[in-house]
C-alpha cells in the first residue's frame, strides 16, 4: 500500500481491524472534555476539576468529514494556501533560506511521470524546510524550448496551409507569442494541481525581459574574455529543422539496417587490385578523402602509399594510408574516411591534416559534389547508388546489420553529422573551476556515484556549439557589417543601438549593419537559470542578495552534463560562487487552549510531552507511543536531511500502521470507552491528538492535500499545516518503558495466537492467569484494561501471580517473553469433549494416509522403478504426516488428561 493509499484507507484514523466506528481523534459531537487545573502530574488530577472547566469552556465539535478524501478539495486547499501567502518565503522565522530553482519544463509541455517525480521530490524538500522555520523559496518557471516550440507552431501553421518562410521572421515570432499566451500555461496549471508549493509570484520564463537581458550580458562577457568564437566544425544537424542540435536532443536507437561492401580499385593496378570497404552509408563516399588500414594488417600493407579510385566519381583519387585508429576486425579492416559526415572521421582528418569535403545540403539532399546524384535525398541516393554499383560490378555484397541510429528527439528524423559554421564556447577553463568546486566540497552531488561521471565528462569536455538556426529564441547579440566578411568583421553588443554606435565609430556614420540570424541554444539561457531568475546581472537586486546562491538543485541524472554542469560553470564564472550547494539526481521513469477541549488538546499536544517528567507520568501505553513518535521524528528528520526519501516513507508508514493504528489507537479505546475515568480518557485524547498531528507534519511534504485537510479538522488550528513548525528533534523518550510495552505486546500476541490455534470465537471473552515477577506484574496489571481489550480477555477473570495457577494442567501454557507467562483455561476456549471427538477423527484419517505412504515406501517395485524425485517426495510427505500425527496425539492426550483431571 502506498503512502497516499495509507492516508485514504477508511476509517483513516482507525485500524482496519477495528469494530468501532467512532474516530477518537475527531471528538464526537456533544461529548464533553475537561481541562486539568494543574499540569504537574496526571495522577493528581481530580475528575471534578475537569467537569468544572468543561462546563465553563464548552466543547470542541469536529467538522464532519467523509471517511475517504474528496480530491475535488485539493484545488480549494491550494488556492487558500496561495491566497494566504503561505507559498512565499517568510524571513520572520529565520535567516538561513532554503532555495530550489525548479527545472523549467518546456512551455510546450504537458505533464508526464518525470515531471510528477521532480515535483514530488522538490515539494517534499520545500515543505520540510518551510516547516523547519527556514525562509523557503521554490522558484518556478518554464523554458521557451526553442526547437520544440518552433516545431509545434510550424505544424499548426502547416495545418492552415502556411509555411514559416512565407510569414517572415517577425510575423512568425508574433504567432509563436500568441500560441504561448494561449496554450503555454498548460503544464504550469498541471504542476499547481499536483500541489507544488512554489512561489508563483516569482514565476519566470526564459524569454522574459529580465532573463533575456541576462543572456545577452553572459554572451558579451564570455566574448570579451575570448571564450566565445565562431568557426566551421562538425555538429549534429537536423535536415528537417535545418539547425544544429545539441547532444541531448539526439537519441540513439538500435535498428535493423544494412552493411554494404564496395570495391575501391587501386589506381594503376590490375583488375584484381582493389580494397573492399564495408559501410552503412554508401552515399557518403562522394565525400571520401582517404582510405585507411591498420599499420599491422598484412593483407593491405602493399597498398599503403598508393592511391584508390572512389567509385562513381569519374576517377577521383584518394590516398591509401595507415593508422592505428582503424579496427582490423570490423568489416574488411578497410576504412573510408569521410570527415564531412562522420564524427570519428572528422577527428581523424583533423589529426592527419586531411581535407574536409561536404557532399550534403542542409535539407538532407546531396550537393554538386555528388555529380549526377546532386539534388537527390540522402536515402534515395543510397538506393540509386547501390543499384548502379551492382551494374558496374563494384558492389560486392550487402548483409543485414544492426545500426545505432541517431534520431532527433523532437522530430524523430535521422540526424546528419555535418560541418557547419557555428558559434562555440571554449569550455576547458570553465570546466576546471567546476571540477575544483566538487573537489573542495563546495558542491555535493547525490547519489555520490554520479560524481565520477561528472568529473569524467568535465575532464574530457568539448567546446559547446551554442548557435541554432531557428527563429524562436534569444537572438545572438552579434551584428555584421554590410559588404564585409562576416567571419572577420563583426560587432558584439548588448543592443542594436549599441552595435550601431560601435560600427559608426569604426566604419563611419554611413555604415549598415545586420544582426546574426541565429538564436542561442536553449541550454545557454537555462545555464543561467539559478541566478538570472533572481535578478542577475543586477547583483544589488533584493532576491539575488537574499537567495543566491541557492541551496539545492534537483533533477534527473540524464541532464547532469547538459544542464547541471553548465549551471555550475556559468554560476562560478559570472557570480564567483557555485549556484547551489547540493545536486540531488533522481532516477528516470521510462515508456497511481483548551479552556475548551479543542484548546486543551492543542495545549497538551504542543507543550506537555516535550518534558521528561511529563512523559514519565504518562500511563505505559501513552508513554510508549509518545516515545516511539519521538524516535520516529529523529529518524525521519535525519532521513530528510540525507535525502533518503524512501526511508522517510517506510519509517513513517511502519509507525503509522504498525505502532499507531494497530496498537495505540486500539489501546486508547480502553481509556476512551471503558475506563470510567474522564481524566484517563482526557490523557488518551491528548496523546492521540499529539501523535496524529505530528504524523501529519512528517507526512505533509509527501501528501500535502490530504494532510492539510485532516489538519484543518483537528481542534484549534491557528495556522495552516503548510507553515506549521516542524517537530523538534531529541525529544524525551524512555527506552525502559518502551521495553515494558513490548512485553505487553508479546503477551497479547501470544494470547491472540492461542485463540486462533484453538479457533476461539472472536467475541468470546476468556480467563487468564498472568505469571511473572513482582516488577513485571505491577506494570502489566496497570494495563489490565488494555490487555483485556486487545486480547479479548474477561476483565473480571484476569489474575496476576508469581507462580503457576492450581489449574495449570487444565490450561494452555504460553511463554510471552523471558519471565512473563500466561495460562489460559482450556475450558474457556473450547468444548473439550467436542474437540476430543474432532481430533480423534482427524487423527484416524491422518494415520490412514500415513500408512498408505509407508506402504508405498516399503514396496520394492516402487523404490526401484519410480524416479528418484518421486520417491523423495513421498518420503517427505511421510515425514510431514508423522510429525502432524505426533502433534495431534500430544494435543489429544492433553485434552483427555484435562477431562480426567476436571472429573
Amino acid at each position: 500500500m502506498s503512502l497516499h493509499q495509507m492516508a485514504l484507507s477508511p476509517p483513516f484514523l482507525l485500524s482496519s481491524r477495528s469494530a468501532y466506528t467512532l474516530n477518537p481523534l475527531l471528538f464526537a459531537k456533544h461529548r464533553r472534555f475537561c481541562f486539568p487545573l494543574s499540569l504537574s502530574g496526571f495522577s493528581s488530577i481530580k475528575r471534578r476539576s475537569f467537569a468544572v472547566v468543561a462546563s465553563e469552556n464548552g466543547v470542541f465539535t469536529s467538522p464532519e468529514l467523509a471517511k475517504s478524501f474528496d480530491f475535488t478539495s485539493e484545488e480549494r486547499i491550494y488556492n487558500w494556501w496561495q491566497s494566504q501567502g503561505y507559498l512565499r518565503p517568510k524571513f520572520d522565522r529565520g535567516s538561513d533560506p532554503f532555495v530550489i530553482s525548479m527545472p523549467p519544463p518546456n512551455v510546450t509541455g504537458s505533464l508526464h511521470m518525470g515531471h510528477a517525480m521532480f515535483v514530488t521530490l522538490e515539494d517534499i524538500m520545500v515543505r520540510y524546510h518551510r516547516m523547519r522555520g527556514r525562509p523557503t523559496l521554490w522558484l518556478p518557471g518554464t523554458d521557451h524550448a526553442g526547437i520544440a516550440t518552433q516545431l509545434v507552431v510550424e505544424r499548426m501553421l502547416a495545418s492552415e496551409g502556411i509555411k514559416r518562410v512565407e510569414l517572415g521572421r517577425d510575423e512568425f515570432a508574433k504567432r509563436v507569442w500568441e500560441w504561448k499566451s494561449r496554450y503555454g500555461g498548460t503544464i504550469t496549471n498541471q504542476i499547481k494541481r499536483l500541489g507544488a508549493s512554489c512561489d508563483w509570484t516569482r514565476e519566470r520564463f526564459t524569454l522574459d525581459e529580465q532573463l533575456s537581458r541576462a543572456v545577452v550580458e553572459a554572451f558579451v562577457k564570455l566574448h570579451e574574455k575570448g571564450l566565445i568564437y565562431q568557426g566551421s566544425y562538425m555538429v549534429n544537424w537536423s535536415p528537417k529543422l535545418q539547425t544544429a542540435v545539441s547532444d541531448l536532443e539526439v537519441e540513439y536507437s538500435e535498428e535493423p539496417g544494412t552493411l554494404y561492401y564496395i570495391k575501391y580499385r587501386v589506381a594503376g593496378g590490375s583488375r584484381s587490385d582493389f580494397l573492399t570497404i564495408a559501410t552503412t552509408r554508401p552515399e557518403t563516399l562522394f565525400g571520401d578523402v582517404a582510405i585507411a588500414v591498420h599499420p599491422q594488417d598484412e593483407r593491405y600493407s602493399k597498398y599503403v602509399g598508393q592511391m584508390a579510385i572512389v567509385p562513381m566519381t569519374y576517377g577521383r583519387h584518394v590516398p591509401i594510408i595507415s593508422d592505428k585508429f582503424v579496427d582490423k576486425d570490423f568489416g574488411t579492416g578497410v576504412l573510408k574516411i569521410s570527415p564531412g559526415h562522420d564524427h570519428n572521421d572528422y577527428l581523424l582528418a583533423r589529426k592527419l591534416g586531411l581535407p574536409i569535403l561536404n557532399v550534403m545540403n542542409k535539407d538532407g539532399t546531396l550537393n554538386e559534389v555528388a555529380g549526377l546524384y546532386c539534388g537527390l535525398d540522402r536515402f534515395e541516393a543510397r538506393k540509386k547508388l547501390w543499384s548502379e554499383l551492382e551494374e558496374t560490378d563494384l558492389a560486392v555484397k550487402k548483409e543485414p546489420y544492426t545500426l545505432r541510429v541517431p534520431r532527433s528527439q523532437r522530430g524523430g528524423e535521422v540526424i546528419e553529422p555535418l560541418v557547419s559554421k557555428q558559434w562555440f564556447v571554449t569550455m576547458e577553463p570553465l570546466a576546471e573551476k567546476a571540477l575544483r568546486a566538487v573537489e573542495k566540497g563546495e558542491l555535493t552531488i547525490m547519489p555520490e556515484r554520479f560524481e565520477k561521471i561528472y568529473n569524467h565528462w568535465l575532464s574530457n569536455i568539448k567546446d559547446w556549439c551554442i548557435s541554432r538556426q531557428l527563429w524562436w529564441g534569444h537572438r545572438i547579440p552579434v551584428w555584421y557589417i554590410v559588404g564585409k566578411d562576416c567571419e572577420e568583421e563583426y560587432i558584439v553588443a548588448r543592443s542594436a543601438e549599441e552595435a550601431l554606435i560601435k560600427a559608426r565609430d569604426k566604419y563611419g556614420k554611413d555604415v549598415e549593419i545586420y544582426q546574426d540570424p541565429d538564436v542561442l541554444d536553449t541550454w545557454f539561457s537555462s545555464a543561467l537559470w539559478p541566478f538570472s531568475t533572481l535578478g542577475w546581472p543586477d547583483v544589488s537586486a533584493e532576491d539575488f542578495r537574499r537567495f543566491y546562491p541557492t541551496t539545492m538543485l534537483e533533477t534527473g541524472h540524464d541532464i547532469l552534463f547538459f544542464w547541471v554542469a553548465r549551471m555550475v560553470m556559468m554560476g562560478i564564472e559570472f557570480t564567483g560562487t557555485v549556484p547551489f550547494s547540493y545536486v540531488y539526481l533522481h532516477g528516470l521513469i521510462r515508456d497511481s487552549q483548551v479552556r475548551r477541549m479543542s484548546e486543551l488538546g492543542y495545549y497538551l499536544g504542543t507543550h506537555l510531552f516535550d518534558m521528561e517528567e511529563s512523559l514519565l507520568r504518562l500511563p505505559l501505553s501513552e508513554c510508549w507511543v509518545v516515545s516511539k513518535l519521538h524516535l520516529l521524528i529523529d529518524a525521519v528528520t535525519e532521513s530528510y536531511n540525507k535525502f533518503f526519501f524512501g526511508e522517510v516513507g517506510r519509517e513513517t508508514y511502519d509507525f503509522f500502521w504498525g505502532d499507531f493504528a494497530d496498537w495505540y489507537i486500539e489501546a486508547s479505546k480502553a481509556r476512551l470507552y471503558h475506563s470510567g475515568d474522564d481524566s484517563v480518557a482526557l490523557v488518551a485524547q491528548a496523546v492521540l491528538l499529539y501523535v496524529f498531528e505530528n504524523i501529519l507534519k512528517l507526512l505533509h511534504p509527501f501528501m500535502p492535500f490530504v494532510t492539510e485537510e485532516l489538519w484543518q479538522a483537528l481542534p484549534n488550528r491557528k495556522e495552516a499545516l503548510i507553515i506549521s513548525t516542524w517537530p523538534h528533534t531529541s525529544l524525551p523518550r524512555n527506552t525502559t518503558l518502551v521495553k515494558r510495552f513490548e512485553n505487553l505486546q508479546a503477551l497479547t500476541r501470544a494470547i491472540r495466537n492461542a485463540r486462533a490455534e484453538y479457533s476461539v470465537e472472536p467475541a468470546k471473552r476468556i480467563s487468564a492467569s498472568i505469571v511473572a515477577s513482582e516488577e513485571v506484574i505491577q506494570y502489566i496489571a496497570e494495563e489490565k484494561e488494555v490487555l483485556a481489550l486487545l486480547s479479548r480477555l474477561d476483565l473480571d477473570n484476569i489474575h496476576f501471580t508469581d507462580s503457576p495457577p492450581g489449574d495449570a494442567k487444565q490450561s494452555v501454557h504460553l511463554v510471552a517473553s523471558e519471565g512473563l507467562e500466561a495460562y489460559l483455561p482450556l475450558a474457556d476456549m473450547v468444548d473439550i469433549a467436542a474437540e476430543v471427538q474432532r481430533l480423534s477423527k482427524r487423527l484416524s484419517k491422518m494415520q490412514t494416509e500415513y500408512e498408505g505412504l509407508k506402504a508405498r515406501l516399503k514396496s520394492p517395485k516402487f523404490i526401484e522403478k519410480a524416479p528418484a524425485d518421486i520417491v523423495l517426495g513421498v518420503q517427505q510427505k511421510a515425514a510431514e504426516a508423522e510429525e502432524k500425527i505426533n502433534l495431534t496425539k500430544n494435543r489429544l492426550d492433553f485434552l483427555k488428561s484435562t477431562v480426567l483431571v476436571s472429573q
